[in-house]
């Protein structure tokens, strides 16, 4: 992997990270009266961030294929599973540990260059 490729890849799970805050946000607008203050503030939080993600993913495209980058996507709910258990105090349950163990693996293994080959799939 090229040293650029490592800053991108970099950049796409920090925008991930960012874009797994935006389910937090809906998660505290959820619990707060419909159109009170706090429910427009975090839910015109949460559209603010995925305005930014929306943007940063096109940017990611440009630079990553989308296979690569979707199959990166999968590190949204590691995240979305620590923040439910540091902000809401949600248990975490031995079959989300095994389920994000394997989206994570899944995503090793798919970014890993073969070897003897291309990935592309010739006609």
């Amino acid at each position: 992997m090229e040293k650029t490729d490592k800053k991108v890849f970099i950049a796409l799970h920090l925008l991930l990270l960012f874009y797994s805050m935006s389910s937090v946000l809906s998660k505290l607008a959820s619990a707060e009266p419909f159109l009170s203050f706090k429910f427009c503030l975090y839910y015109g939080g949460m559209f603010c961030i995925l305005v930014v993600y929306a943007l940063g993913w096109q940017q990611i495209l440009k630079r990553l294929p989308l296979t690569v980058a979707f199959a990166n996507k999968a590190v949204t709910l590691v995240w979305s599973m620590v923040f439910g258990a540091l902000l809401f105090k949600e248990q975490i349950r031995l079959n989300q540990l095994i389920g994000c163990a394997l989206a994570v693996a899944g995503v090793i293994l798919f970014v890993q260059p073969e070897k003897g080959g291309d990935r592309e799939v010739q006609p």
